[in-house]
């Protein structure tokens, strides 16, 4: 009860300071609406500029997850060096962190269908695409490792080339016309996305073998592999650099090259795989042994290049998340600008109030009322101007949204831009408001 009633009197002193605060800011409406302004333009330059910021780091992000997890990329960059397509099962058997692979063809071809006709993209792969690349079947199926042996005429669609060709309806079963040849739809695939999966939505997929004859080819310039693990495509990427260093002839001491029939694991490779303390070790040099693992050209080009589509990811997702702190970095200085007009607003309170504080204080107002009430007009300021700033910086990322940006609400990006925006009200107004608690009551009534 005793503590009740010491407290009482400190809260009556806190609402009276309150009600002082508000009338000392609506007294002179003009000026504290400019000062509001400028906390407002602060806290919405955050909010907005960290919102685009983020939109386009998971914008990119979900890029290049969308051609899917643990995924490795084999190019060759010369013709010379292209893969034979026999040599991928090889290449399974041999890589420990490998599970499974693909050739890739990227070709084109005039399709028709009924009366329409066009050139399309066609991507030539074999029946393990979809797991590899973690693509979904929409209706029907893909086709299987007989399709592709037989180089069969079948064809999968993207989600795009199945909506359009009837209009929404299934295309399955149908029969389309690829340079003069009847192929037919076997399966849709579900929808990737504008942009993502290397547009799989708008091309054709094949087998393989397929595409080879329609490209007039016998070699192919890509590889996609499949890991189960992260660990374990670093792993892969390691001892695939190992095994075409040595098929270029530029490493003698790695495995052997793709040529016969040896097991997977075997050699260098195979104590690699038995030893978990290596594994780690590999794993752990992997970003440093990839870029040796890329044979140079005398030109300064690779030959072959080896990228673990994780690692991109990570990249990406790094490299935009500094851009976005940049952004915000930059637009957190008119935050100082605001902090710095709510400083210069309670000078100017102060110097006009002199007879109030002064006749406050012979009245019994203690310096801590009046160190109070200045604090928490800056607040009110500040408060109110991270409130509108929030609002309109949400306003701001849904008008870049209907123009095509790529933006996200980044809570994170409010919680900082309000936060630093009612602590720079309360550093700012610390000495204006010391500057009036520290008037004496004498002194105060005599400068009126």
């Amino acid at each position: 009860m005793f503590k009740s009633l010491r407290i009482l009197p400190a809260l009556t002193r806190f609402w009276f300071a309150a009600r002082m605060a508000a009338h000392g800011i609506l007294a002179h409406p003009m000026r504290s609406a400019l000062t509001i302004l400028g906390v407002t333009i602060g806290v919405t330059s955050v909010v907005s500029l960290m919102g685009i910021g983020e939109g386009a780091r998971q914008a990119v992000v979900a890029q290049f997850e969308s051609l899917g997890s643990n995924v490795i990329a084999i190019k060759a960059n010369d013709p010379s060096v292209e893969f034979d397509p026999d040599d991928v099962q090889d290449l399974v058997e041999r890589v420990d962190g490998m599970d499974m692979a693909t050739p890739v063809v990227y070709t084109k071809a005039v399709m028709r269908w009924r009366r329409a006709r066009g050139t399309v993209d066609i991507i030539g792969v074999n029946s393990e695409f979809p797991s590899i690349r973690d693509n979904e079947l929409l209706s029907g199926h893909f086709f299987t490792k007989l399709h592709v042996s037989q180089r069969s005429p079948v064809v999968v669609l993207g989600y795009n080339m199945g909506f359009g060709l009837m209009g929404g309806r299934n295309p399955v079963g149908q029969v389309i016309s690829l340079n003069g040849r009847t192929f037919r739809i076997v399966g849709v695939l579900a929808p990737k996305g504008p942009g993502k999966a290397d547009d799989i939505d708008d091309k054709i997929v094949i087998p393989y073998t397929t595409a080879l004859k329609i490209a007039d080819k016998k070699t192919v310039a890509e590889i996609w592999g499949k890991a189960e693990t992260p660990l374990k495509a670093d792993l892969a990427v390691v001892q695939l650099g190992r095994i075409f260093k040595r098929k270029l002839g530029l490493d003698q001491s790695a495995p052997t090259t793709l040529s016969g029939n040896d097991s997977k694991g075997e050699a260098t490779d195979e104590t690699v795989a038995q030893s978990s303390s290596a594994d780690m070790e590999i794993a752990m040099e992997s970003s440093s042994d990839s870029a040796d693992s890329n044979p140079i050209i005398p030109g300064g080009e690779d030959l072959i290049t080896i990228t673990n589509l994780n690692q991109l990811v990570q990249e990406a997702d790094q490299a935009n998340r500094v851009m976005t702190l940049l952004l915000g970095g930059i637009a957190a200085v008119s935050l100082l600008v605001g902090g710095l007009g709510i400083m210069n607003i309670m000078l100017v309170a102060v110097t006009e109030r002199t007879q109030e504080i002064g006749v406050r204080r012979a009245l019994g107002a203690k310096q801590t009322d009046l160190l109070v009430q200045f604090l928490l007009e800056a607040l009110y300021v500040s408060g109110i101007g991270a409130i509108a700033g929030t609002v309109a910086g949400i306003w701001g990322l849904n008008v870049f949204a209907r123009h095509g940006f790529e933006t996200a609400i980044s809570f994170e990006a409010i919680k900082i831009a309000v936060v630093v925006a009612l602590v720079s009200g309360l550093l700012f107004g610390i000495y204006p408001a010391v500057s009036a608690s520290s008037v004496p009551p004498i002194e105060a009534l005599r400068r009126q």
